[in-house]
């Protein structure tokens, strides 16, 4: 694009204040929205939205998929997925699993981390994946399970043990990191998509060049390096397309809707 981007990290209420920060957003074309898959579970998860999902933005098209990871405090003692899952159920009472906020991704997989080990656990709301990863990182909570753009990093570094991936094949990233799958999970499976969006009403001009860039920037080789360093990818040049972020959306909230009232959790 040629011009400076100012990054934002409006965290807090599961992605939901920045959202609606978006969509009320003067739409100029100098106002976009980067964000994962919790648009999908916010109408399901919140009696009242102060948006609505689908048709107070326009689209720009998909951006990149991110598997996760499950990860716990450098302390704990398990050697492996097994013993840490032993050590889960043992100890569910006083286990404590951090997520930035209902609906988030990390909450996201906790759901589905607690169906999949039919086990329940003490969830640790943050305002956002920064301080649920300080916080992990200091010891303070258990462990947790976040994309790989956030934990790839403390990985490496050693901040944190990494107990398994939830994609169904291993990451070219984390090669030695075992799927929850291959560990006994069977059919755990969970990429976290992303997608860009502008304010509802934006100029057509300025949509049809915010595409272009974002086309341009899905076949650039030093994105698709840069993304898979953090075990990401870019999406296709099909899906960077408004129609196609448009049809992941509606089918993503015709999946996760029944899945979350199954649940019984909701938000104010």
């Amino acid at each position: 694009m040629k011009h400076q981007f100012i990054i934002e990290n409006a965290g807090g209420a599961g992605g939901i204040i920045g959202i609606n920060k978006a969509a009320k957003a003067r739409p100029d074309g100098y106002t976009l929205m980067l964000y994962h898959i919790g648009m999908s579970t916010a109408p399901a998860l919140y009696r009242k939205l102060p948006f609505d999902t689908l048709n107070d933005f326009d689209y720009i098209g998909q951006v990149a998929d991110v598997p996760m990871t499950l990860i716990a405090k450098k302390a704990t003692a398990s050697a492996n997925f097994t013993e840490f899952l032993s050590y889960i159920k043992a100890n569910r009472d006083k286990v404590t699993y951090a997520q930035a906020g209902i609906g988030s991704a990390s909450y996201l997989c906790g759901l589905l981390f607690m169906t999949s080990i039919d086990a329940q656990f003490t969830q640790v709301p943050y305002k956002g994946t920064g301080p649920a990863m300080n916080d992990l990182v200091g010891g303070q909570v258990d462990f947790m399970c976040d994309q790989t753009t956030n934990t790839v990093p403390q990985i490496k570094s050693g901040n944190v043990k990494v107990y398994g991936v939830t994609t169904a094949s291993r990451l070219p990233s984390l090669p030695e990191v075992p799927t929850l799958d291959e560990q006994g999970l069977k059919g755990f499976d969970l990429v976290v998509w992303n997608g860009l969006y502008a304010p509802r009403g934006t100029p057509k001009a300025a949509l049809d060049k915010l595409v272009a860039a974002l086309q341009a920037a899905v076949r650039d080789p030093a994105f698709k390096t840069r993304l898979a360093e953090l075990g990401a990818e870019p999406v296709p040049l099909a899906k960077a397309t408004p129609e196609s972020l448009r049809t992941l959306l509606k089918s993503e909230i015709d999946k996760w809707t029944p899945i979350i009232r199954k649940s019984g959790v909701y938000a104010d």
